[in-house]
């Protein structure tokens, strides 16, 4: 139940939204869900193939340059489109086609269960002839360079010549849209043809990205079951392969033709990728179609049985989750080269670039139900740590790593810096995922090996940045999560992480030392890091200064928030939200208006650091003034109110989370999932009603119900194991799944040991 997001009628206006919807992807490659047979002409589309990291470089232009700006961004390109095939009827050759004949019957399915998508349609063509399509897709989990179509027809009314035309086109470009900020605005064709092959039945196209000059091929084959004369060629003008299979069809009987592609690049494989390629196609050459189908379901029920959340009473709710969870699993990146971008690998959005997103919101899906594809996120950014001390320097400042705001390679790509690199805070994220991962796994190797030198050199970074005065430490001139206010003195949500960032930096190094003493002093050694600098360290997270406002018993996002007028809201027309594509940014700068939760977003993340009533005041304070105008902001005020009791907030918030891309409710799918809201519902149940919070000490839950519901259960990890979690009206059951020994929790501020033999039941009015 809940397992396939079906489609059963054919809306062509719906389908550029659908492009993202049912796309698949495995972290390495993604195929957005374009028909294989087209659209209608002047249907809308965005036609792509994306490999994760794989990209240009293009000049950011300016008109008025400053120093630091940065000269060049990455952009995530559009590869070889494999995604053609053409069916065509009888002697006449009848194209099969949406503007022409009659559909019958349609259905499309994502099968989350199954890792795949099926799409059948029942088309009767102009002359009568009656057809049955169906289409089904897979982007391998287990061999990450494979995407395959398999197309079976079967003849309904007729007997006679059936004729399949499947093409490989090397002429693609990206998608731009000049009117939106959060789409690229212009250079759309980087990536040119460089090889064109044809070797008996396989072809082959290899293409380099202009001024990056990576290289990406994809070799294609096909099989098919029926005795079909087969031709191969290649047309250089159209830089395409096309594959041309014909036999004689017989009516009721069913005939399958497989296209199989392997995709390579210079990232990842080395030597000719021509000669990579062959060697993986070989590779599949005695897998067959239905294998591969099984060993990708295998794959899913593993993953389901870590990942899955069930909801009992809300199908709608369940769906969403399912959904979003599945498409998270299909875009985090598996390696050193990638991470998990803005829209993952379904969609163009924001250009392909990793954002913090990552670290607050992806990352802890990922830490609770696959702690190994956690552990390779935090690689990815040790990897880019020498650009961030790079970046750091010039930046000005004399030490420290300064983390990209958005980016592919390591390097910055954003060029409005009041919401760009002016956001800091990105250090303190991606320190603040080291330290949650640590305290989830109690795994000390990895500080020796990463974490330690990352926590330092960020809390260098701080140590430069701030100052002590009057106040405490203080740190200026920054930019918090919420993009509506920008340049400010103490941004709550930037002082209170980059404490945390300064504590855990000589707790790491002290962690670490009692593992390996003499690793860790030549890792000191390496670092330059003194016995002093490590006091300093504490003396900074000692005296930061976190403003807080007696008159309403808040902590104010900065030092001037409170001072600046309150947004008229109320008298906002509605189609003038979001805000950022109506309005100036001096203009929402001006006012207290917030994108986004911030302050709020702090509260969750370091509940600690304030008492209650702040925490409570805070978020009745900002609420009023929060549009929401960011897909990261409903999941966090879930949250936070299921803390605070309000479960009817919450449960209305997380509504607003679980269903944004299947609704399409911020208008804009077509461009892609909102990975990050996707992450967001996970958190809402998990963080949000079961209240998990990731502590020293352990996993701690303050669970709670919403009446709307009869009962969820989830599965997270903790010290390395499988924790099974189920919360009703009257208690919260854990039991340990495959454990070999016991695991501490605290559930309501009491302590509980449970045995990997035994189930443990809190009841809640406990």
């Amino acid at each position: 139940m809940n397992w396939h997001i079906k489609r059963n009628r054919l809306n062509v206006e719906e389908l550029i939204n659908e492009e993202s919807l049912f796309f698949l992807g495995n972290g390495y490659l993604g195929v957005r869900g374009n028909f294989e047979e087209g659209y209608p002409d002047e249907s809308p589309t965005i036609r792509g193939t994306y490999i994760n990291a794989f990209h240009d470089i293009i000049d950011i232009p300016y008109g008025e340059k400053l120093y630091g700006f940065p000269d060049t961004q990455q952009k995530m390109l559009n590869v070889q489109d494999t995604q053609s095939v053409h069916i065509y009827l009888g002697e006449e050759e009848e194209l099969y086609t949406l503007e022409q004949g009659q559909v019958l019957n349609y259905s499309r399915k994502l099968l989350l269960d199954e890792g795949s998508t099926a799409r059948e349609i029942y088309w009767k063509s102009p002359l009568g002839k009656e057809l049955n399509i169906r289409f089904e897709r897979l982007v391998s989990f287990v061999h990450r360079e494979l995407f395959m179509i398999k197309l079976t027809l079967i003849p309904v009314n007729f007997s006679g010549k059936l004729k399949v035309v499947s093409s490989v086109s090397g002429d693609v470009e990206n998608y731009v849209n000049e009117e939106d900020p959060r789409v690229a605005t212009g250079e759309a064709k980087r990536l040119h043809l460089s090889r064109l092959l044809v070797n008996e039945d396989v072809g082959y196209i290899e293409s380099q990205a202009e001024v990056s000059r990576l290289l990406a091929g994809c070799m294609t084959r096909h099989y098919t079951d029926v005795n079909a004369e087969m031709s191969v060629y290649k047309d250089d003008h159209s830089k395409q392969l096309l594959f041309e299979y014909v036999w004689e069809a017989e009516e009721s009987v069913p005939a399958s033709l497989t296209k199989r592609t392997i995709f390579v690049d210079s990232l990842r494989h080395e030597g000719d990728l021509y000669e990579a390629a062959i060697q993986l196609q070989q590779s599949l050459e005695d897998w067959r179609d239905d294998e591969l189908f099984h060993k990708q379901k295998e794959y899913m029920v593993q993953f389901w049985r870590h990942g899955d959340v069930r909801v009992g009473g809300d199908f709608k709710l369940q769906e969403g989750l399912r959904f979003n969870l599945y498409h998270l699993l299909q875009s985090v990146g598996r390696d050193s080269y990638s991470n998990i971008s803005a829209k993952g690998l379904s969609g163009e959005g924001y250009e392909g670039h990793y954002f913090w997103d990552t670290e607050i919101y992806m990352f802890p899906v990922f830490l609770m139900i696959a702690p190994d594809l956690a552990r390779k996120l935090l690689i990815y950014r040790y990897s880019i740590l020498s650009h961030a001390k790079n970046r750091a320097a010039e930046m000005g400042h004399q030490q420290g790593a300064l983390f990209p705001w958005r980016t592919i390679s390591g390097k910055e790509c954003s060029s409005y810096f009041p919401a760009g690199t002016a956001q800091y805070h990105i250090s303190a994220d991606i320190a603040y995922s080291y330290i949650q991962y640590y305290q989830a796994t109690g795994d000390t190797d990895f500080l020796l090996d990463y974490g330690v030198e990352l926590l330092v050199e960020t809390a260098r970074l701080w140590m430069d940045v701030g100052h002590l005065n009057k106040n405490g430490f203080s740190i200026n001139n920054v930019t918090g999560p919420d993009e509506y206010t920008a340049i400010v003195n103490n941004n709550y949500y930037t002082n209170v992480m980059a404490k945390h960032n300064l504590i855990w930096a000589v707790k790491a190094y002290q962690l670490a030392k009692r593992k390996n003493s003499k690793r860790v002093k030549d890792l000191a050694e390496t670092l330059c890091l003194t016995k002093e600098e490590l006091e300093e360290f504490k003396q900074a997270a000692v005296t930061m200064n976190l403003p807080y406002d007696s008159q309403f018993g808040i902590n104010p996002q900065d030092d001037t928030f409170l001072n600046k007028a309150v947004w008229d809201m109320k008298n906002t027309p509605a189609d003038e939200f979001p805000l950022l594509l109506h309005f100036h940014p001096l203009t929402l700068y001006r006012y207290q208006v917030c994108k986004q939760a911030d302050t709020v977003l702090a509260h969750f993340l370091l509940e600690d650091e304030q008492d209650f009533e702040t925490i409570r005041n805070s978020y009745n304070y900002y609420e009023k003034i929060t549009t929401h105008d960011s897909s990261l902001s409903t999941c966090v005020f879930s949250m936070m109110a299921a803390k605070l009791g309000d479960l009817e907030k919450a449960f209305h918030y997380f509504g607003d989370s679980a269903r944004l891309d299947l609704d399409n409710m911020h208008g804009n799918t077509k461009d892609g999932l909102h990975m990050a809201n996707m992450a967001g519902s996970f958190m809402a149940i998990v963080f949000g009603f079961a209240g998990l919070r990731i502590k020293e000490n352990g996993l701690h839950f303050t669970p709670k119900l919403p009446e709307q519901w009869s009962d969820y259960s989830f599965h997270v990890h903790g010290q390395g194991q499988l924790i099974s979690a189920c919360v009703t009206s009257q208690y919260m059951r854990l039991k340990l799944i495959d454990a070999n020994r016991p695991v501490e929790v605290h559930v309501n501020g009491l302590h509980y040991r449970i045995k990997p033999d035994e189930t443990l039941k809190v009841f809640l009015a406990d």
